[in-house]
């Protein structure tokens, strides 16, 4: 705290040198140790002399809110002493014309129209010394009133009634626009619609002028056609009973021919087995004796292999590889 407070008077001094070099700086020092000494002497006069005004912090933000209470309080002072004068200048003129009321030769003959002349002439009395403001707000409430169909209105009824009317406005209106959606949308279905029957009624779509000539000529073609079938199957039941059976028929030539291709195929693999024989003689003995020195020669070079094959592993091995 002791910091705070030493860095608040570094400032203040800060301020006070500053001001003395700029006078717009001075200018809005002296307006706000203006602004705050208003808003100390509010405060004050808002509390007992016994009592003093707590502490708080001041600071622009603080100083403006306590500006704004402050002349929202003064302008509500001022309606308050506007109606209380106006309420003392209706009460002196209710007395005024009282006195009048009761002064000799003043009496009314019938006692039954006393109260109601006293009431319109109250209602008269706090009408005209109602301000501007208030006869607006009670005219307004008339008309609503009356817009309403309420004879005796109540601020409580009248605000139910206007929020029933805002929602039934606004359940209409949505209404409204449900409905025209809809019949935007039937416009265009039947825009449609009617396109298409246009285009269905151009003459694309129209059938030519000789169509029932056409039609009439296939009907009698079909009907010739018809009679003549029994005897076109006759013809042919009697065509294929005298077919020779010695010429063959196109299933018999497929077949034959896919025979021959398998024949074909099978001839290419005996000569492939074939060709490993091709170096033999003819003579059976002749061709044994070279068939076994072919396998001596065989078992040679297998040998050969398998002493050259165990060298080299041995070696492999007497090395550490």
């Amino acid at each position: 705290m002791a910091h705070l407070h030493h860095h608040r008077r570094h400032l203040s001094q800060h301020d006070e040198s500053a001001a003395i070099f700029s006078p717009s700086v001075a200018r809005i020092a002296a307006s706000t140790a203006r602004d705050w000494s208003y808003v100390d002497s509010w405060l004050a006069s808002k509390f007992p002399p016994d009592r003093a005004v707590p502490s708080f912090e001041r600071n622009p933000d603080t100083l403006k809110a306590l500006l704004a209470l402050a002349a929202a309080n003064e302008s509500a002072d001022e309606e308050r002493q506007l109606l209380a004068r106006t309420d003392e200048a209706a009460l002196k003129e209710l007395e005024h014309h009282g006195r009048q009321r009761e002064a000799p030769g003043s009496e009314d003959h019938g006692h039954g129209l006393r109260p109601a002349l006293l009431r319109s002439d109250l209602l008269t009395a706090i009408e005209h010394a109602l301000p501007r403001e208030g006869r607006n707000a009670v005219n307004s409430l008339a008309n609503l009133a009356v817009q309403a169909g309420t004879a005796f209105p109540e601020p409580e009824d009248l605000g139910r009634n206007i929020a029933n009317l805002q929602g039934s406005v606004f359940e209409t209106e949505q209404m409204i626009a449900r409905v025209e959606a809809l019949r935007r949308h039937l416009q265009r279905e039947a825009d449609q619609a009617a396109e298409l029957l246009q285009e269905l009624q151009s003459y694309r779509y129209r059938p030519s002028s000789d169509l029932a000539k056409q039609n009439l000529d296939l009907q009698r073609k079909t009907k010739r056609l018809s009679a003549q079938l029994p005897e076109l199957q006759n013809r042919a039941a009697a065509y294929g009973a005298s077919v020779d059976p010695a010429h063959p028929t196109i299933e018999d030539v497929a077949r034959e021919e896919h025979e021959f291709l398998a024949l074909l195929a099978r001839k290419k693999e005996l000569h492939v087995q074939m060709a490993a024989f091709a170096g033999l003689p003819s003579d059976p003995d002749m061709a044994r004796g070279e068939l076994d020195v072919l396998r001596r020669q065989l078992h040679s070079f297998t040998s050969r292999r398998d002493a050259v094959f165990t060298a080299h592993h041995g070696l492999s091995i007497s090395l550490g590889v």
